[in-house]
């Protein structure tokens, strides 16, 4: 069943392994795909994955990634060379998916050269910075740059588009209540919530052909934020409004190892990836480390650390009848396999694998049984200043 070939929203596949989205930070000065970027997808399509999914592409200039290099997709000027990605991959035969993505408040205004935006002033974490709450017609005009992404990827040749409504972004924001705390027509209620999705959803519906996937946190594990109950709920909302496909996640960027779990904090990473900790002079650092190794076992880790998503995903496949792809520490041959057989999923998903093995399903099909990934979360902490790259769990400082 893993192996065998499959439809997903009309789109033929080789398996049902998915690459889920992986920011890649090799994006040239104007967000297109470059060279470098498309031979490393066409290693992915040759590696015999089912189907990929891109690295968040932005929708707009106010929702660029604080990460370098990232995906940009709000101008015509770059459809030619997310073309040349598109083909690239398909020469394989293999299908890609573009994920679309407005990074809302988890990003920084200095980045973005402007005030950052949000549902609502909600303080991040990682992202101190006040975030302007949005206008309704300032969310009708993220809702237009969705729509318009998804014409651009229409003439790029994707198969579909994924629009990123999990892990913290402004979609999230949008239908969480930790996230949106608006008395207006964009929040309060669940269906006020979810109007934003809805018409992002039924706009591109209406302006392509294009299958139109979501990618969502069911538990983003914030107080009074979604949980599975609420995510159900969703769902089925967002299936009536003509969503093809749903991928089942969790967490949030602010809500640290929670997404991608390990074991211990990636310390050595911190330091030298992640502000202020990388700022520090190399004798505090010196001192700051080998303390903050000698806590590190002694802070509490999400569990468990496999197949995380997997009975969320399970409960909202039961809920809804369009495919659900189900994303989260599964890296193992039997329990792809349990997944499927037991129904509760209909694809699985990996991110962290395909950095370190980008043949990896081929691997699978000739005997290896699991990814040879660590989990130790180095790939999650590189990508705050340099493109993704497997760490293998070892940083020189």
């Amino acid at each position: 069943m893993l192996f065998e070939k499959s439809v997903i929203s009309g789109i033929e596949v080789k398996n049902r392994i998915i690459r889920s989205a992986t920011h890649d930070g090799i994006a040239d000065k104007d967000g297109a795909p470059n060279e470098k970027l498309i031979a490393k997808y066409e290693r992915l399509a040759k590696g015999g994955v089912g189907c990929i999914i891109t690295g968040y592409a932005a929708v707009s200039k106010n929702g660029v990634s604080p990460y370098p290099d990232m995906l940009k997709i709000y101008d015509d000027s770059v459809i030619e060379r997310f073309k040349a990605l598109a083909d690239a991959v398909h020469s394989h035969g293999t299908p890609v998916v573009l994920q679309l993505a407005h990074c809302g408040r988890q990003t920084s205004s200095k980045k973005i050269g402007e005030q950052k935006v949000a549902p609502s002033n909600v303080l991040h974490t990682f992202y101190p910075d006040k975030a302007k709450e949005l206008t309704d017609g300032e969310i009708r005009e993220i809702i237009d740059d969705f729509i318009s992404a998804a014409i651009r990827a229409e003439k790029a040749g994707f198969d579909a588009v994924q629009l990123h409504g999990g892990h913290g972004y402004i979609l999230h924001d949008f239908l969480s209540p930790y996230g949106n705390r608006r008395t207006d027509s964009w929040g309060g209620s669940l269906e006020k919530r979810c109007k934003a999705v809805e018409l992002i959803i039924k706009g591109i519906k209406e302006k392509t052909n294009l299958p139109v996937w979501i990618k969502l946190s069911a538990d983003d594990n914030r107080k009074g934020g979604m949980n599975i109950a609420s995510s159900v709920k969703i769902c089925k909302r967002l299936e009536a409004a003509g969503c093809d496909a749903i991928e089942v996640s969790c967490g949030t960027v602010q809500d640290g190892m929670n997404t991608m779990r390990s074991k211990l904090l990636p310390m050595d990473a911190v330091f030298k990836y992640r502000e202020p900790c990388a700022s520090f002079p190399d004798v505090l650092k010196k001192i700051a480390l080998p303390a903050a190794n000698l806590i590190n076992p002694l802070i509490k880790q999400p569990s468990p650390l496999e197949n995380f998503n997997v009975e969320n995903a399970a409960l909202i496949k039961r809920n809804v009848s369009i495919p659900v792809i189900v994303v989260g520490g599964i890296h193992k041959v039997d329990d792809m396999q349990s997944i499927l057989e037991l129904g509760k999923a209909d694809f699985v998903s990996m991110c962290r694998p395909f950095i370190c093995e980008p043949d990896l399903v081929n691997k699978f099909m000739n005997g290896q049984q699991q990814a040879k990934c660590i989990k130790c979360n180095y790939c999650g902490l590189v990508i705050e200043k340099e493109a993704t790259r497997c760490l293998y769990g070892k940083v020189k400082i």
